[in-house]
C-alpha cells in the first residue's frame, strides 16, 4: 500500500512538472522565485539557474525515451530529481538550505503548487 501511494505521489509530482513546463514556466523564472523564497545572489541564481536548465533538458529525453510512459518515467526521473536538488544545494549557504529543505517538504497552498510537488527531498529518499 505504501508504494502505491508512493507511486501515485510520483506520478502527480511528474504532472505537476510536465503541466509547469508547458504552462511556460522556465529555468530562470524557477530560479528567480528560488531567489526570492531563500534570498539568492545574483550568482547563485545564475547557477541554479543553468542547473533547472541541464535538468529540464534530461528530464526532456526521458519523457521521449521512455515515450511518455508515465510508470517507466517516474523510475528514471528519480535520480534525476536527487541529482538536481543536490546540485542545487552545493550551491547554498547552511541557512540556505535550511529553508530550501523546508520548502520541498511544505504542502502546497490552495490553488497552488508546493516546492517539493515532483522533487522530493534526499533525506526523504
Amino acid at each position: 500500500m505504501k508504494k502505491l501511494m508512493m507511486l501515485c505521489g510520483l506520478i502527480m509530482g511528474l504532472a505537476t512538472a510536465v503541466g509547469a513546463q508547458t504552462a511556460g514556466v522556465n529555468s530562470s523564472e524557477k530560479a528567480k522565485e528560488l531567489q526570492k523564497q531563500l534570498k539568492l545572489t545574483d550568482k547563485q541564481t545564475t547557477k541554479i539557474s543553468a542547473i533547472y536548465e541541464e535538468s529540464s533538458q534530461k528530464f526532456e529525453k526521458i519523457k521521449k525515451e521512455e515515450h511518455g510512459d508515465n510508470v517507466k518515467m517516474m523510475v528514471a526521473i528519480k535520480p534525476l530529481r536527487t541529482e538536481t536538488i543536490k546540485k542545487i544545494r552545493a550551491e547554498l549557504t547552511p541557512v540556505q538550505k535550511a529553508k530550501y529543505d523546508k520548502l520541498l517538504t511544505n504542502k502546497a497552498k490552495p490553488g497552488g503548487l508546493a516546492w517539493g510537488e515532483g522533487w522530493s527531498s534526499p533525506a526523504s529518499e
